[in-house]
């Protein structure tokens, strides 16, 4: 059985708090399920004190990062920011983890860039911790990474055992481990080559995308039907000139036009016809939950009012 449909936005500044105020209260009457923040070093807002003022503003609203990089903070500092949103917030954080990619912010921040198995263990080890630390009581951890201590994680998540966990990554190894550790898988491209380069197209396609849920369902085995298949749709055109975006995509990409349209990345078309993709992706690969950009949230609006629930 499939489940219902759900949306998000993705966004990352405001030039003041009523500009950030109007975007969360204008996503949640849209019937958007959740507001993200992305978490890099260039021109974002710090994603815990903007998603505190989006959960301040807004009623029913979920708030998360996409996604937190475990590089950037200890788990035990995360645990506790984390644990403080969900607590704060009446329980409506989903927790995203990653484990860092986009080289600039590590050389930008002097921080060492290791090689994406290192970074990769460092943060199945953090995952291992955050959910230690929501649980009652001490916990220790004496790890390769991390060690922990007797360590009483306060305060603990409103939400039981812990927020749920959103894990998104692009390859092999990565989308394996996220099918044994998360909550909610997000399907990305692979970049681990540290930046969005010309490939990534090419990583992109549907049978790629096909390809990716098999390692997702390999690494979850019997708990696959409990997971979330999130997908983060970076091109979204609603237009009544299907075939001319199309065609303009696709060259951007490298794809062919027939490619581009195909894409789980790319939704273009009128309404009736993204949600007719939509429906159809649902059925082939499992996604649910769609992210797009804030700067198509509200042309996408109509989408979201015809399959939100369904």
């Amino acid at each position: 059985m499939s489940r219902p449909f759900r949306f998000g936005v993705q966004t990352k500044t405001a030039a003041s708090r009523s500009a950030w105020v109007e975007i969360a209260r204008k996503t949640e009457d849209l019937g958007y399920a959740t507001l993200t923040i992305p978490d890099h070093f260039d021109d974002q807002l710090a994603p815990v004190v903007a998603l505190m003022a989006a959960a301040d503003a807004t009623e029913a609203l979920r708030i998360g990062a996409l996604v937190w990089c475990n590089d950037y903070r200890h788990p035990v500092v995360l645990a506790k920011e984390a644990a403080t949103l969900d607590l704060l917030s009446d329980g409506r954080l989903e927790l995203g983890i990653g484990a860092g990619w986009m080289r600039t912010d590590y050389d930008e921040a002097g921080m060492v860039y290791d090689r994406p198995g290192l970074r990769i263990e460092r943060m199945v080890e953090a995952v291992h911790i955050l959910k230690g630390l929501f649980a009652d009581g001490e916990f220790s951890h004496d790890g390769k990474h991390y060690q922990i201590s007797s360590l009483n994680g306060t305060p603990k998540p409103v939400q039981k055992p812990h927020p749920p966990f959103l894990i998104g990554g692009g390859g092999p190894r990565f989308l394996r481990l996220a099918g044994q550790l998360a909550d909610i898988v997000g399907i990305n491209p692979n970049l681990a080559a540290g930046a969005i380069t010309p490939e990534v197209g090419q990583d992109a396609t549907a049978e790629r995308y096909a390809e990716k849920i098999s390692w997702v369902r390999e690494g979850a085995g019997d708990r696959f039907d409990e997971i979330e298949l999130q997908i983060r749709a970076f091109f979204v055109i609603v237009t009544d000139d299907r075939k001319a975006s199309a065609e303009a995509l696709a060259a951007g990409v490298g794809l062919t036009p027939e490619e581009g349209l195909a894409s789980p990345l790319a939704l273009v078309g009128t309404t009736d016809q993204i949600v007719e993709d939509l429906k159809e992706r649902r059925e082939r690969f499992g996604f649910s939950y769609v992210v797009v950009g804030e700067d198509q949230y509200e042309a996408f609006a109509p989408v979201v009012a015809e399959l939100a629930g369904t």
